[in-house]
């Protein structure tokens, strides 16, 4: 019987996983929709007593991502008001999804890397994970790699789509 041979570990294919860049924390989404009356309005008085009453030690070492669910039309203090309260708590806030929260969090740190050590190599952008990577990671990282890569794959080894060849 012949040796089976890892061709792709032999290869000079570099793997990029946007798993590897994951920050592990809580995620959470406060949405102040429960906080208006009926949903839409802000009454300032009882919306600034609620956050006042609000447990925010709960969020401790949390990232989160402060919403609206609902189509009330809110004045800019009310989003500003609430991360007032919870950034002595939480690791990171901002406005938006929690998609948006992983979006920020991705750009942070994708932003610092070193992608020389991928000049002129072939590159497999990994497209599995099991860990929540936005779509917007994948763009991020592709527009990096392409000053650098002489060619980009996303997928698999066994099942890449080519995307990128410099010429």
């Amino acid at each position: 019987m012949d040796e089976i041979i890892n061709k792709v570990a032999n290869s000079s294919l570099q793997v990029f996983d946007l798993e590897d860049y994951y920050i592990p924390g809580i995620r959470t989404q406060i949405d102040l929709a429960p906080w208006l009356y009926e949903g839409f309005i802000l009454k300032e008085k009882e919306f600034r007593e609620t956050l006042k009453n609000h447990d925010w030690q709960q969020y401790q070492d949390h990232f989160i991502a402060v919403h609206c669910s609902t189509d009330a039309i809110l004045p800019a203090w009310a989003m500003i008001l609430v991360t007032v309260h919870v950034s002595p708590y939480a690791k990171k806030v901002i406005y938006g999804s929690v998609e948006d929260l992983e979006t920020t969090l991705y750009s942070e740190i994708l932003s610092k890397l070193d992608y020389s050590i991928y000049m002129d190599k072939p590159i497999i952008l990994k497209g599995c994970s099991k860990k929540p990577v936005p779509q917007s990671a994948y763009i991020l990282a592709v527009q990096q790699l392409q000053n650098y890569a002489k060619s980009i794959l996303f997928g698999e080894a066994c099942s890449a789509v080519p995307l990128y060849k410099r010429r």
